[in-house]
């Protein structure tokens, strides 16, 4: 009994740690102050200034170039990681376990490091400054997340069904596009929305790639650079809320499909 209450106070601290800085953020978005008050009452005007601010140009500027980078870069990453877990997972033992471990390096390493090292490639390979250099790197560092999403699924999977469609008549191609995709599509989506927000968070990447004469600013550069003059303006906090409240659709989103899909293999048995 007391195991189970200390269990459950446990589990209600660490979610409290974690989304409570969150829920203020979204109550103070309603002050129409920066203060942490709330002396014009229960307001709208942090939302509204969004539009009507004149920094609103640059700042929906900032929030389409997020958002292209984002999307473009995630995609493409989703696309390199799926095939790429398909070519890792079709290698002997050793070989594999070496291009995991390869593969993990992105990950564990400092993100600093990364940053500087894209810089010197693109500067060693003559990269033109702009949209194409941020793109390519938001590639680069996305890429081994959906690996890792992607590749434990593979491993889970029955390695005679993609056998079975090719003794059924199916060629290589169709049987992974009939066969393996489908089952693996939600490890596929998770690592799509895993490289989106992981994207859509980047500001040390970002900042030391977009370069200084392209004017080319995401929402975290832009931020830093507003914040470093003014501080944080009310309409921040609406708009931190706002993309909260996306990324969190977005994700419950894949874990219904990803909950759905399971549930129809168990249905048929798969």
């Amino acid at each position: 009994m007391v195991k189970k209450v200390f269990e459950k106070t446990y589990l209600l601290v660490i979610l409290a740690l974690l989304y409570a800085p969150i829920i203020f953020i979204i109550v103070y978005s309603f002050s129409g102050s920066s203060n942490f008050n709330f002396k014009d009452g229960f307001t709208f005007s942090s939302y509204e200034a969004i539009f009507t601010s004149d920094k609103s140009e640059s700042l929906w500027e900032a929030v389409g170039n997020t958002f292209l980078i984002a999307s473009v870069s995630s995609v493409c990453a989703t696309i390199m990681g799926t095939f790429a877990s398909i070519g890792i997972f079709a290698l002997g033992k050793r070989v594999r376990r070496t291009v995991e471990a390869v593969n993990q390096f992105p990950i564990i390493n400092s993100e600093i490091v990364m940053a500087v090292s894209f810089m010197i490639f693109f500067v060693t390979c003559r990269f033109a400054e702009g949209y194409a250099r941020l793109i390519i790197a938001h590639i680069a560092f996305c890429t081994p997340y959906v690996v890792l999403s992607v590749l434990p699924k593979l491993e889970s999977l029955d390695p005679n069904v993609y056998e079975a469609a090719l003794d059924l008549g199916a060629n290589p191609v169709k049987a992974m596009l009939k066969v393996i995709f489908p089952i693996i599509s939600p490890a596929i989506m998770s690592g799509f929305v895993m490289a989106f927000t992981i994207s859509l968070d980047d500001f040390i990447i970002t900042q030391i790639n977009k370069g200084a004469a392209t004017g080319i600013d995401t929402l975290s550069t832009y931020i830093y650079s507003d914040a470093r003059v003014q501080g944080l303006e009310p309409f921040w906090y609406a708009m931190f809320s706002i993309i909260f409240v996306l990324v969190l659709g977005i994700v419950l989103v894949a874990n219904m499909v990803r909950l759905r899909k399971q549930k129809k293999e168990a249905k048929n048995g798969i």
